[in-house]
């Protein structure tokens, strides 16, 4: 990564991160790691209770970037071919046409994808991990960029498929919005009092540039120790007497990819330590699977990660001091 380039495009991700300061008021954490799971070429899963700005925090970032955005409404009766497009016959040139669905956009709104059939959610988490999708037997590639988030809500489970852990495992990262503050509340308010702040939003990212970075992001450097430093906590959630299933090597790989992200997004270009300790809790948490003993006990998969965090030896070099 060029200097000129780091100071060009870290400009630019500031204001896409003001664009949606406008919007949604004191939630600046989830902003940027969702640009952490765009700019690593990634895919997010935000769970939270309805109202508290999942969807439109999707819409503000895709209005941010100058690129085709869709939006799945999953349902109980949506189809795999609502996702992924249909063949349609075409009596004219006697031939069948394909009809593109809503995954061939860049930004990909996937709402409520735990309202829907597995065999509905897997049309969606093919194109995930293989960056393709497959209709009536033809293999068609997405566009570039592709970034899915995707929102579920975490209290209602009547009428709901969960994701299972392999389809969990494909979201790079996974957030929760939370409550805003009373002040939070208050200014949210007076900014919507009027008009929505969403349709002032303007593209500050284009398409090219977007692709450019994710491209930047991958030349960020990691140093050995800090990979090692990875390994550590991963093999650590495979060890521990709470965790019926630990983290597998996709996690160590979305980990590496997600702190390269963090550091191009503070205009760095290494890793620091402290970023991966950052990151682990929104990257390896929706990858364990706890034991029934510990569910019961009220451990969870952070308190997992927040220990080995606090018995991991933290990587310390000369130039890191």
């Amino acid at each position: 990564m060029t200097q000129q380039h780091a100071f060009l495009y870290n400009s630019k991700i500031s204001k896409v991160l003001r664009n949606i300061n406008k919007v949604i008021v004191g939630k600046d954490e989830p902003a940027t790691l969702s640009l952490v799971a765009l700019l690593a070429d990634g895919h997010v899963l935000l769970e939270d209770v309805p109202g508290v700005g999942k969807t439109m925090l999707v819409r503000t970032l895709a209005k941010s970037l100058d690129c085709d955005f869709k939006r799945i409404q999953f349902t109980p009766d949506l189809l795999p071919s609502d996702v992924t497009g249909v063949s349609i016959y075409n009596p004219k040139e006697l031939e069948f046409e394909f009809r593109g669905g809503p995954i061939l956009g860049n930004v990909v709104l996937a709402d409520e994808i735990n309202r829907t059939s597995p065999k509905t959610q897997s049309a969606l988490l093919e194109g995930m991990e293989e960056n393709s999708v497959t209709v009536d037997g033809n293999t068609i590639e997405l566009k570039k960029p592709f970034f899915v988030m995707a929102t579920q809500n975490p209290i209602e489970y009547e009428g709901t498929y969960p994701l299972p852990e392999a389809q969990l495992d494909r979201f790079l990262l996974k957030l929760k919005m939370g409550y805003p503050t009373a002040q939070e509340e208050l200014q949210m308010l007076e900014k919507t009092s009027k008009t929505h702040p969403i349709h002032e939003i303007e593209a500050v990212l284009s398409k090219e540039e977007l692709i450019t970075i994710q491209a930047e992001v991958k030349d960020v450097y990691m140093d050995q120790n800090v990979q090692r430093y990875i390994i550590d906590i991963v093999t650590g959630t495979r060890e521990h007497r709470a965790a019926y299933l630990g983290v597998s090597p996709r996690g160590s790989i979305a980990l590496m990819k997600a702190a390269k992200a963090y550091a191009y997004i503070h205009d760095r270009d290494y890793v620091l330590p402290d970023d991966v300790k950052y990151l682990a809790p929104f990257v390896l948490a929706h990858r364990i699977i706890l034991t029934s003993e510990a569910k019961y006990e009220g451990t969870t998969a952070e308190m997992i990660i927040e220990e080995l965090l606090d018995n991991a030896s933290i990587p310390v070099r000369k130039e890191y001091s």
